[in-house]
């Protein structure tokens, strides 16, 4: 009885299962990847973090989606890639290891979600209420909204695995490339019908908050810009709403696909890539996305990639 209770704490995983002949492009692939996204995504965070004059709402919650994308990537690709390099019957992952993976690749998610709406509200704010945007903004009321978003999405989170983890154990086997909820459950023969009820209706309620909130922040600024005849006014939330909006969508298609893909049981290989891809697409496309489409980002990496040459070219001059 000991035996079989120690065999059920060290899991066999599938990981992502690549053809041999394409194993190492996808390795190679992913790894660079990986490579990128904790790169890009660092340095936009140290150089929000070193200049004063990015010390503003929108900046700070870049930093907050970035540091929330390398957790997240780092949490899922790491153990991928080594798994990649291991046969398939030898990727073994302990229990423990396991539910701590799907504790981070579920609060990655969570607060993916939570940080949008938040990023949402303050679009709304800067092209709403543009006078009162930097009294209502503040560095405060950013730290209150951030340290919200993150207990949200961590208080839900536990409960979830909290569930999981209360059950027996009868199985061994992951059916996936890397630990999530579902898979913990699933290692159970007891009744999960709470851990079904209680992970549909946590999902349902972070999709629909943040689905609702931009979606009515959205319309209520296209409402603004449509009965404005500025021109001013509707290039500023075009280009302040841009970025947000495409970084939402991208998270969103990101999350949905797997979810759909699953539900056709012809379809379950290419679910199981897609859930990977969640980990993988919007941590590259966001810090290009933000660092290309935002001027001052843009300004900011041009100025520390092409400093001035000659030693007199820092000396103020005649304007």
């Amino acid at each position: 009885m000991e035996n079989q209770t120690q065999n059920l704490d060290v899991l066999q995983l599938e990981g992502l299962n690549v053809r041999p002949q394409f194993s190492l492009l996808a390795f190679v692939l992913l790894l660079l990847l990986y490579t990128f996204i904790v790169v890009s995504n660092l340095s936009l965070i140290v150089l929000v973090s070193v200049e004063r004059s990015l010390h503003q709402s929108m900046y700070l919650l870049f930093c907050n989606m970035s540091i929330n994308d390398v957790f997240g990537a780092t949490a899922v690709l790491p153990r991928l890639l080594a798994d990649m390099l291991t046969p398939v019957p030898a990727r073994c992952i302990h229990y423990v290891q396991c539910a701590v993976q799907a504790f981070a690749a579920h609060f990655h998610a969570g607060t993916s979600h939570a940080v949008l709406t938040i990023m949402a509200l303050d679009r709304y704010v800067a092209i709403c209420c543009p006078l009162r945007y930097a009294a209502i903004m503040t560095g405060g009321a950013v730290l209150r909204l951030s340290v919200g978003a993150w207990a949200a999405a961590l208080l839900s989170v536990a409960v979830l695995m909290a569930l999981s983890v209360r059950l027996s154990r009868c199985r061994r086997f992951v059916a996936n490339p890397f630990c999530d909820n579902a898979s913990l459950f699933k290692l159970s023969c007891e009744n999960v019908l709470v851990n079904h009820v209680y992970g549909l209706a946590s999902g349902a309620l972070f999709l629909c908050a943040s689905l609702g909130a931009v979606c009515v922040t959205y319309a209520r600024i296209a409402a603004i810009c449509l009965s404005s005849r500025s021109r001013a006014l509707k290039g500023r939330a075009l280009h302040t709403c841009a970025t947000h909006l495409a970084a939402y969508v991208i998270m969103l298609v990101s999350s949905l696909t797997p979810m759909i893909i699953h539900r056709n049981p012809e379809w379950a290989d290419g679910g199981k890539v897609a859930s990977v891809l969640f980990f993988v697409v919007p941590p590259v496309v966001n810090p290009v996305i933000y660092g290309l489409h935002c001027k001052e980002l843009r300004h900011r990496l041009l100025r520390v990639f092409h400093r001035p040459r000659g030693p007199d070219t820092n000396m103020p001059g005649p304007r």
